[in-house]
């Protein structure tokens, strides 16, 4: 996603489960490198994690 991934996007790089194709990859954008996974924004489980990553892409949207 040239232009980066608008909020309430889902990444065209995330394949059915979920995980990155870029992972690993020198091509994978700096900002998803740089990411961490902690609790406060994950959660414990998977679904923790979506619920709040979604509410923070609401949150954080400019638009």
């Amino acid at each position: 996603m040239p232009n980066g991934k608008p909020a309430g996007v889902r990444c065209v790089q995330l394949d059915d489960d979920n995980l990155c194709r870029l992972f690993g990859k020198p091509e994978r954008p700096q900002v998803c490198g740089e990411f961490s996974a902690d609790k406060d924004v994950c959660g414990d489980t998977r679904d923790q994690a979506i619920i709040l990553l979604t509410s923070l892409e609401e949150d954080t949207h400019s638009g």
